[in-house]
């Protein structure tokens, strides 16, 4: 069973005791964190796509740490002119584990043939 769940503005495809990092949450180490905005689930083989989510879905998760990512250099040179600029970046980023991926059952539905 996986999910493509929305986090932080970005979509992911998870599944149960898999590893993520995604951007920076406001949640504490330890803590759980649940995610509602589930866009697809397949369960063994059954594709259910929301419009635009799926309804009563949900994806818990556990923030295991608060990380930063690898540096990233900007250089910034205009020839001839003596223009240098140096700049660099590391991005925040928060590890989280997938505890469960849970899905509302919904009633089964019931076609009448009439002919």
């Amino acid at each position: 069973m996986y999910a493509i769940v929305e986090i932080a503005g970005q979509q992911f495809k998870v599944q149960k005791d898999q590893k993520v990092f995604v951007h920076r949450l406001d949640a504490e180490a330890g803590s759980k964190v649940e995610f509602d905005q589930v866009l697809l689930i397949d369960d063994k083989g059954k594709v259910d796509v929301g419009a635009p989510a799926v309804d009563g879905a949900k994806v818990t998760a556990e923030v295991l740490n608060h990380v930063k990512g690898d540096k990233v250099i900007v250089f910034k040179k205009k020839r001839r002119k003596g223009y240098r600029k140096k700049n660099g970046h590391r991005q925040s980023f928060t590890e989280i584990a997938i505890i469960g991926i849970k899905v509302k059952k919904q009633a089964a539905k019931k076609e009448a043939a009439e002919k």
